[in-house]
């Protein structure tokens, strides 16, 4: 069943009104009439089953029905920071890590970064990086959408990570170290509700002085496997090992 996000002033009692592109996606591209049923989600995480009542030009009028008791969210909220790296990369993160269930992405203006993006630059990008996270979402029937964070320089990135419960970072030294510092390790303590923040730098990685400094944070340096992997592949890694140790291994 097809899924949309709708804002919440969209939400009166039993109803729900769809505007704007995806109210042109109900009926120009999946053809939906009258008494066809979608899902809805709220802003809150909750999601309900809708019959279409009444199709205009620019908005569709949709009946609740049933309120799903349902959570496809992951059991503990993890935010991608991400070395800003060149080229289309960062959406190929944004759409699948959502899809693998991050929270938040939070681009990193790192000391390797290639690419530069200024406030005005970002500004520019930011609507196609929330469609692209709003359309992942939809797709992979997630009960939020993850929030685009500003940029950020590595200094306050760590900053912010004060208020999280783990806070990682993949640092290619520690590939050559001894397994104590494996993501598998890290992950094996890890409980629900807690909240991770993982750095991942861009192509030319993270300099001796990053990790450094990230260490005083408070960040622990891991190894992703004895494999040197590509920024936006390390990303992924990170999110598909913390779904697999938590949603998958321990409920088997």
């Amino acid at each position: 069943m097809q899924r949309y996000f709708v804002p919440d002033e969209n939400w009166q009692e039993n109803t729900v009104m769809i505007q704007n592109d995806d109210a042109h996606h109900i009926q120009r591209v999946m053809r939906y009439r009258d008494g066809d049923r979608i899902i809805c989600n709220h802003p809150d995480g909750n999601a309900a089953i809708c019959r279409i009542v009444s199709i205009y030009s620019t908005e569709v009028c949709l009946q609740i029905e049933e309120w799903l008791n349902e959570s496809m969210e992951m059991p503990v909220d993890v935010t991608i920071a991400q070395g800003i790296p060149k080229g289309d990369k960062f959406e190929y993160v944004l759409q699948k890590g959502t899809e693998l269930g991050a929270s938040t992405f939070l681009p990193v203006q790192s000391e390797r970064s290639v690419a530069v993006w200024n406030g005005k630059k970002f500004e520019k990008k930011l609507g196609r990086f929330q469609k692209i996270v709003k359309e992942a979402s939809e797709q992979s029937h997630r009960n939020k959408i993850p929030e685009v964070m500003p940029v950020h320089t590595t200094s306050e990135m760590a900053e912010y990570a004060r208020a999280f419960d783990v806070k990682l970072f993949a640092f290619e030294e520690e590939a050559k170290r001894t397994a104590s510092q494996s993501l598998g390790t890290v992950l094996g303590r890890l409980e629900k509700g807690k909240r991770i923040l993982v750095y991942i730098g861009p192509e030319g990685g993270i300099s001796k002085e990053e990790a450094a400094m990230l260490k005083e944070y408070d960040f622990t340096p891991i190894r992703l496997g004895p494999r040197i992997l590509r920024t936006e592949t390390a990303s992924l890694y990170v999110l598909s090992s913390i779904s697999y140790h938590l949603e998958e291994l321990r409920c088997t």
